[in-house]
């Protein structure tokens, strides 16, 4: 088997982990390509993507185009001569000339069991929508939006408990072997594409920081699944008055209360079984680690601890208005 000639594209952390796995395999990277530095943190100072920092301590060409769509973009992909392009989070859609380009195509490390979670965020929706279930798809890259055949997929359970910072490390860690195994396979041209159900598709949605307001008529499970979805970013929250408490982490609480939802059910300060327990739309959830403003995250012992006056029984928290259909 002769090693392949890649071109690695993408942004985020969880696409450079998938590079470094590339980078000690026997193919060879010769280029990256990443979004450009974009404004982060309170000085709002240009800042390179984990992809373009691991990339330039590899002494490897990073090319950071706006997007691929002019034919001077587009000759720099060709430039390289490479068998194939490997894309996990890049976050640029790739016009047809491109993926045409190298010799075996374009294709997708993607974060879902496809055509289960298409789109921007499947880590989080699979979570919020009460999988139990998802994973990693190795796709053959297409004009549509994740509809390519699929060349490989690898199964990852989704417990009770699981946040979306939780699982996009399982996927990492399941998710690097498959691309070798599947560009071992394309070099060896043993690859077996298997068509999609586009019958069976949903789009993942971006998430947006107005949605992770909580919404304290829906159901205690559904609440749990949007503050787990929600970790670490963009952080579920609630409303005291004008004052905004993120949530990192709550358990579902089975019994039901006649308490209106919303409101803090129990408040009791035991030491490491100190307990403020909200009500909701069906059920209850005690919070275990939440955020004040310009604070710390902290577990809800400590947070009792200095400022329980504030968190006492029958305080109400705002819900969120409900979404449009």
């Amino acid at each position: 088997m002769s090693p392949l000639r890649v071109i690695f594209a993408g942004t985020p952390e969880f696409a450079a982990h998938h590079l470094e796995a590339l980078l000690g395999s026997q193919h060879q990277v010769v280029a990256v390509f990443t979004q450009p530095d974009r404004p982060a943190g309170r000085g709002k100072k240009l800042q390179a993507s984990p992809v373009k920092t691991l990339a330039l301590s590899h002494n490897l060409p990073v090319h950071q185009p706006i997007h691929l769509k002019t034919p001077e973009d587009q000759a720099l992909v060709e430039q390289y001569q490479a068998d194939v392009m490997v894309v996990v989070a890049y976050g640029l859609l790739l016009p047809k000339a491109v993926l045409s380009l190298p010799r075996l195509g374009c294709i997708n490390v993607h974060a879902s069991l496809l055509p289960r979670w298409r789109g921007a965020a499947p880590i989080q929706r699979a979570i919020q929508a009460g999988d139990t279930e998802t994973g990693v798809t190795i796709m053959q890259m297409d004009v549509g939006l994740d509809t390519g055949d699929m060349l490989a997929v690898s199964r990852c359970p989704i417990e009770p408990t699981t946040t979306a910072a939780e699982l996009h490390d399982q996927l990492c860690a399941i998710g690097c072997p498959a691309l070798i195994d599947t560009l071992n396979q394309l070099a060896d041209n043993s690859v077996k594409p298997v068509p999609q159900d586009h019958n069976k598709a949903n789009y993942a949605h971006k998430l947006s920081k107005e949605e992770a307001q909580i919404d304290w008529r829906q159901p205690a499970d559904t609440i749990d699944r949007l503050i787990r979805a929600f970790n670490p970013f963009p952080v579920a929250f609630t409303l005291l008055g004008e004052e905004r408490l993120r949530i990192w982490q709550a358990a579902v609480v089975s019994e039901q209360t006649s308490a209106p939802p919303g409101s803090i059910v129990s408040s009791e300060q035991y030491g490491s079984k100190s307990r403020l327990v909200i009500a909701c739309g069906a059920g209850q959830l005690a919070l275990t680690s939440v955020q004040l403003p310009g604070k710390k995250a902290l577990a809800i012992a400590d947070l009792l601890a200095g400022s329980s006056a504030k968190f006492a029984e029958g305080t109400q928290f705002i819900s969120a208005e409900p979404a449009d259909e």
